[in-house]
């Protein structure tokens, strides 16, 4: 009886010993691709702060003037005036859905037709 509860008492140790082997290795897999996406993360925000500095230089205002004022006759622009601002009551908004009226009765069970039928 000792003999077998020294084997069953092994092959437990055994398997909590591989149990805990397969662990460690998959913990250290989870932190490996942890740290890589944290590194993929910091280059994503190095090139968003790099797109974001670009397209603050490229907006700037005196920029955007010039290149409006050398392209004025080309592209048939026109001065920005307050006659071309509208109201907001002379836009069109599409109409609201309406819900339709159900004025009949509506038969939500058929238990009273099954019901009239045997009779």
């Amino acid at each position: 009886m000792r003999s077998l509860l020294f084997v069953l008492s092994a092959m437990g140790l055994i398997g909590l010993a591989f149990w805990a082997y397969r662990e460690n290795y998959e913990t250290k897999a989870a932190i490996t691709e942890a740290v890589n996406m944290q590194d993929d993360i910091a280059a994503a925000r190095a090139r968003l702060s790099m797109l974001r500095a670009e397209w603050a230089y490229l907006n700037r205002p005196d920029r955007l003037r010039a290149l409006a004022e050398a392209n004025f006759g080309p592209l048939g622009l026109q001065p920005l005036d307050a006659a071309q601002f509208g109201v907001v009551a002379q836009v069109r908004f599409p109409p609201a859905e309406t819900l339709r009226v159900i004025n009949r009765s509506v038969e939500v069970s058929s238990l009273n037709q099954h019901a009239d039928a045997g009779q």
